[in-house]
């Protein structure tokens, strides 16, 4: 089968060609499936997409028009694709159902840690020959509180790093996980959790109930210097809010490797651009933010678990077999 794969990361193309190879004939693509790069996909059975892919309706019929009938999204969350649309037109979807959750839960420590150590400011100081310790103290994580919103797989895995540093442990998920709960973790409802945590992580996915999870009501109830992460989906946090947030001297530092407009930014060398996105721009102003462009799943154990995911997304379509990973069977 004839197989396109958009939004390829340079790394990621050899390990999809070699998955594929003597299996089906794949073409690796940098450009994001969207309206403008839709020609693209025609005459291509199967299309792979990565996670700011644009799959609204005019853009599912275009792929149906050209031929489309399989959507194989390199990625567990998949809000970008209108899945009613799709079934309507009778595609089968399928996404990757599960990949290494200590990528994005390492990465989110990896940023917890940068931010409380000042460890950017520190290096930059350091390249310029400046050695002064001034604007560098952190706290220790070790008997501070951690709050976790989400407790699949990456919030686990995040959970038992916390436990390590030997953290409080609270969290909050609609239906407890007892792996959690052998950790020590405390489920507690969120108001407690945003008032409590000196760190607080966010590990839930993206839905119309969870959008803006972290609004202004919720950055209000947080302490002055606590640490907000987010690796999981950027409209889960009400960027403007955070912005006015952070104006009034507020939060110890903020984490973000997702950002709620971030396609068409993530994954581009924007260097020679005016940056249009005003609140994105404010954001990179705070010296006590960092943002990464969703880069906290890029590992190799990770892409090659997404990678055989996607070639058996593939098989199982052309089997017409039914997998934890598909979203919308083959009619």
């Amino acid at each position: 089968m004839d197989v396109l794969a958009t939004g390829v990361q340079r790394d990621e193309r050899p390990l999809l060609e070699a998955a594929f190879a003597g299996r089906h004939d794949i073409r690796c693509l940098e450009p994001t499936l969207t309206a403008d790069t839709l020609p693209l996909a025609a005459g291509y059975e199967a299309v792979s997409t990565s996670v700011n892919a644009v799959l609204d309706a005019p853009v599912l019929e275009g792929l149906v028009r050209g031929g489309t009938r399989l959507i194989t999204q390199r990625s567990t969350g998949y809000n970008n694709i209108d899945l009613a649309h799709a079934e309507r037109l009778g595609m089968t979807v399928a996404r990757v159902a599960a990949y290494s959750p200590y990528s994005v839960a390492e990465f989110a420590w990896t940023l917890a840690l940068a931010l409380n150590r000042r460890i950017v400011r520190a290096a930059s100081r350091t390249r310029d020959f400046d050695f002064r310790l001034d604007g560098l103290l952190g706290r220790d994580f070790h008997d501070r509180t951690v709050g976790v919103i989400g407790t699949g797989r990456i919030g686990t895995a995040f959970t038992a790093i916390a436990r390590g540093f030997g953290m409080r442990l609270l969290g909050w998920d609609i239906t407890p996980n007892p792996e959690c709960e052998v950790l020590g973790m405390q489920y507690v409802e969120l108001d407690r959790l945003f008032r409590e945590a000196d760190l607080l992580t966010l590990h839930v996915p993206l839905a119309p109930s969870t959008h803006h999870l972290v609004g202004a009501r919720r950055l209000a109830e947080m302490k002055d210097d606590a640490i907000l992460i987010n690796t999981s989906r950027g409209a889960l946090i009400d960027s403007t809010a955070l912005v006015e947030t952070l104006r009034e001297g507020r939060l110890g530092g903020v984490g973000l490797d997702v950002y709620e407009e971030e396609a068409g930014v993530f994954f581009y060398d924007k260097s020679l651009e005016v940056m249009t996105d005003d609140v994105l721009a404010r954001l990179l102003t705070f010296t006590n933010v960092l943002i990464s462009s969703h880069q906290a799943y890029y590992t190799v154990d990770a892409v090659e678990e997404i990678v055989a995911a996607t070639l058996r997304n593939v098989n199982d379509y052309v089997a017409g077999r039914i997998t934890e990973s598909t979203l919308i069977p083959r009619p």
